[in-house]
């Protein structure tokens, strides 16, 4: 009998994809990326220590980039990636589109491809709609989302109308307070809300992209509320996913 040998060299196994999560406490319903049961494979996550999201969305966005401050705070985004890919991981994401800064920085630190933010989904939208017709973004905080964070992955900010988050009081109270309860319902009702104006100000949308990984669990309601197609994070981790754990495909001829 021929021998059959696997390779080790980690400590856990079954894993692609390493999701390098932003620190919270704050409650992650399924849907959202920080939840092991959204997705129907195993995902490795990996908390950023000191990395809030406002941190995140707020404070690295204002950094010079060619700064000492900058590089000190991004390299534990960056060390968190070396771990993942030392744990058997063939691909990284993370859990905020704002992370879209970090894009070539963690490729230089990683020799796995990076799917660093739900932003780089905007070309392949855009290239599915109409010249005239725009990919509505809805962001975590919209003043925050600069030329930066679209340029870092390719995105052209005349095919985009941006709204964000702003207002919203359950929204916020786990996104940035990282309060440890969350009234599930009256959180749909902020992102559907948000939705509703986003299309009402913007006809020419012909789709829309949830940017925040918080807000997939509500992708459903927006689309019954708009009638668009609606991408997010899960998506792009799943074709993530998908290119690199390939299967045999098994049917009938």
């Amino acid at each position: 009998m021929a021998p059959r040998l696997l390779k080790g060299g980690h400590n856990l196994y079954g894993h692609r994809i390493g999701i390098l999560m932003i620190e919270g406490r704050f409650p992650r319903p399924p849907g959202a990326i920080g939840n092991a049961t959204t997705f129907p494979f195993p995902v490795m996550h990996h908390v950023v220590k000191g990395a809030s999201g406002s941190r995140m969305v707020r404070d690295i966005g204002a950094l010079d980039p060619d700064s000492d401050a900058f590089r000190s705070a991004i390299e534990p985004w960056l060390s968190g990636a070396r771990h993942l890919e030392d744990q058997g991981c063939r691909g990284i994401t993370t859990s905020c589109g704002f992370a879209a800064l970090l894009q070539p920085y963690l490729l230089e630190a990683v020799t796995v491809p990076v799917f660093a933010s739900s932003l780089m989904l905007i070309p392949f939208i855009a290239a599915t709609l109409r010249p005239t017709q725009r990919v509505g973004v809805i962001t975590a905080e919209a003043k925050s989302l600069t030329g930066r964070h679209l340029q870092a992955v390719g995105v052209d900010p005349a095919r985009i109308h941006v709204i964000g988050m702003d207002g919203c009081p359950e929204f916020a109270a786990t996104a940035w307070q990282d309060r440890t309860t969350l009234d599930l319902a009256a959180a749909e009702a902020e992102a559907v809300g948000v939705a509703r104006r986003l299309v009402e100000a913007a006809p020419d949308v012909g789709a829309l992209l949830l940017e925040c990984s918080l807000l997939p669990p509500y992708a459903a309601a927006i689309q019954a509320e708009v009638g668009l197609p609606v991408f997010d994070f899960t998506h792009l981790v799943s074709l993530a996913h998908q290119a690199c754990a390939r299967t045999p495909f098994t049917g009938l001829l």
